[in-house]
């Protein structure tokens, strides 16, 4: 998939870890886990709301969009 998710380095650079976030965010861990590694189809404007709300970061901040990845 061409879009690329950096949740991973946004949570590196805040220092905060993946069960916090999820807590903050109110999802499991699991679909936390699921959206840090680009397994999910899409996500809820109000979850990227929150996300970037707690790491205070933009969504571009979050995600990329690379023509030359492969699926």
């Amino acid at each position: 998939m061409p879009i690329i998710v950096a949740l991973d380095v946004m949570l590196a650079k805040r220092k905060m870890r993946s069960k916090e976030l999820a807590e903050s965010v109110g999802i499991t861990e699991a679909n936390l886990s699921l959206l840090k590694s680009g397994k999910v189809k899409g996500v809820r404007f109000d979850t990227l709301s929150a996300i970037c709300e707690s790491l205070d970061c933009q969504p571009g901040d979050l995600l990329e969009f690379r023509k030359d990845a492969a699926e």
